[in-house]
C-alpha cells in the first residue's frame, strides 16, 4: 500500500501490514466484530508502523512529547467476524503539523477490503502540556522527510 498524497511516504519504512485471527471476546452473540474493537486493530498496526522508523510510544515520550489520537474514522464496508483472518495496512500520509495514518482492513482469505479508516495525532510537550502546531523537529529526523 503506497501513498497517493504525497511521494516523499513510498518508503517501506513508512506503511506496514499486520495479520490478525479475530478472537472470540472481539465478536458479538452473532460472530460479528463489534465496531469499537476495530480501533485496537488498528492500534497494533499503528504501533509497528511507528516503530518502522524507531518513532514508538516509547521513543515519543523519550523525547519528550505525547501523540494523542485527536480524530478518527472509519468506514466499515463489510463485516469482519470470529476467527476470520485479516490484513491491517497502516501507512504514514503525513507529519509537519500532525501525524495522519491510513489504515485499510482485507480479508486475507479473499482479498476483499472490509474497512478503511484514519487517525490524527498532534504532538503535546510531556513539560509544557502545550499542543504543537508544527510537528517537532524530532519527527522529521526519525523520518528523514523534510518540508
Amino acid at each position: 500500500m503506497t501513498s497517493k498524497l504525497d511521494p516523499r511516504f513510498n518508503d517501506p519504512r513508512f506503511s506496514t501490514v499486520v495479520e490478525i485471527t479475530v478472537p472470540f471476546h472481539d465478536a458479538d452473540a452473532m460472530g460479528v466484530v463489534w465496531h469499537g474493537n476495530y480501533f485496537r486493530y488498528l492500534e497494533v498496526a499503528r504501533e509497528q508502523l511507528l516503530k518502522q522508523f524507531d518513532y514508538g510510544y516509547r521513543q515519543m515520550q523519550a523525547s519528550g512529547y505525547v501523540w494523542p489520537i485527536v480524530d478518527t474514522r472509519v468506514k466499515y464496508i463489510a463485516p469482519v467476524l470470529f476467527e476470520q483472518r485479516i490484513a491491517v495496512h497502516a501507512q504514514l500520509e503525513e507529519i509537519e503539523n500532525r501525524l495522519r495514518i491510513s489504515y485499510q482492513i482485507y480479508d486475507i482469505e479473499t482479498g476483499k477490503r472490509t474497512t478503511t479508516g484514519y487517525t490524527l495525532q498532534v504532538a503535546v510537550d510531556t513539560e509544557t502540556k502545550e499542543m504543537c502546531f508544527v510537528s517537532p523537529q524530532v519527527l522529521f529526523d526519525k523520518t528523514g522527510v523534510s518540508l
